[in-house]
């Protein structure tokens, strides 16, 4: 749950506490309200599915988003493993192919020392 998310519950339970009120609270309940709406569509999520034309732009400003009946997405695919070399293998590889030509290096140099 976001902070959006939070404040929009607050402005709703507001809302429904004042709404019995007469005068300028009932004026209230219904502003609040009508933030509560507003302030869930303003998630950056939903920004960016309406930017990317996935969700729905035509919506009527008083109408609140229905929660999904159901899980909308299928299974989850596990991705496929390409079947390489462990990494721990390949940097002990790594290590001791390091030393084997530090010591050759070494081991060269002894056999034409600067006098």
């Amino acid at each position: 749950m976001s902070a959006l998310d939070a404040l929009a519950d607050k402005a709703q339970a507001a809302s429904e506490r004042l709404a019995g009120s007469n005068g300028v609270k009932a004026k209230l309940a219904s502003e609040l309200a009508e933030d509560a709406a507003f302030l869930r569509k303003l998630k950056p999520s939903l920004i960016a599915k309406r930017a990317k034309g996935d969700a729905p732009t035509d919506q009527k400003p008083e109408e609140p988003p229905k929660a999904p009946s159901g899980p909308q997405l299928g299974a989850r695919e596990r991705p496929a493993r390409n079947g390489g070399p462990s990494p721990l293998l390949v940097v002990g590889v790594a290590f001791v192919a390091g030393i084997a030509l530090a010591k050759w290096i070494d081991w060269r140099g002894h056999a034409h020392p600067r006098s």
